[in-house]
């Protein structure tokens, strides 16, 4: 990303369209990390908010998203420090809309999303960005850490915390939908 040399005099017309580009993929993160399309539609636009008034603090274009990420971080830890009996979220349903699925494939796809969702959802807010982040942001471990603000190696830990439980979590649900142990593979 070359946001060329009119962000050098502040907030320029390229940085703005390239954070207001991000806002998509800030919602997702949002949405994964507090299970609340509302919220996370907030969070997403006060973190493009905050972006966009702090661009100038922006050093290296190439870090946008993690800066965004880290924004969008903050954005959730201000609003649980500020609404603490928010923390357990209910799950919502994902509408399939793919192809013409049968009603029993609908019906298994919506039980494993919800199975899914609220096995993410279980986990504690912070495992809970750690295998967003790493797992379906595709964010290194440095990165996660950079967003969150904590060290490698908590990510590590929490990161593998969040698998197990995960792993925990959905077994019994592959257990019964495929009849077999899910097993790890690397």
């Amino acid at each position: 990303m070359n946001l060329g040399i009119e962000n050098l005099f502040g907030r320029g017309p390229a940085l703005r369209r390239e954070i207001e580009r991000e806002r998509g993929m800030l919602c997702r993160m949002a949405y994964a990390w507090c299970h609340d399309a509302a919220l996370a539609d907030d969070l997403a636009q006060m973190a493009v908010e905050k972006a966009l008034r702090a661009a100038g603090q922006l050093r290296d274009p190439d870090k946008l998203k993690a800066w965004m990420l880290q924004i969008l971080s903050n954005c959730l830890k201000d609003h649980l420090r500020d609404k603490r009996d928010l923390v357990d979220f209910e799950s919502v349903e994902e509408t399939l809309a793919t192809g013409e699925p049968t009603p029993e494939e609908a019906r298994a796809g919506a039980e494993l999303v919800r199975s899914v969702r609220a096995a993410v959802a279980a986990l504690p807010v912070g495992q809970r960005q750690v295998v967003t982040l790493v797992d379906l942001e595709e964010c290194t471990y440095a990165e996660a850490g950079d967003i969150l603000e904590i060290p490698v190696g908590t990510v590590m830990s929490r990161l593998c915390r969040a698998r197990r439980a995960l792993r925990d979590a959905l077994e019994p649900v592959a257990r019964e939908a495929l009849g077999t142990r899910l097993r790890s593979v690397k």
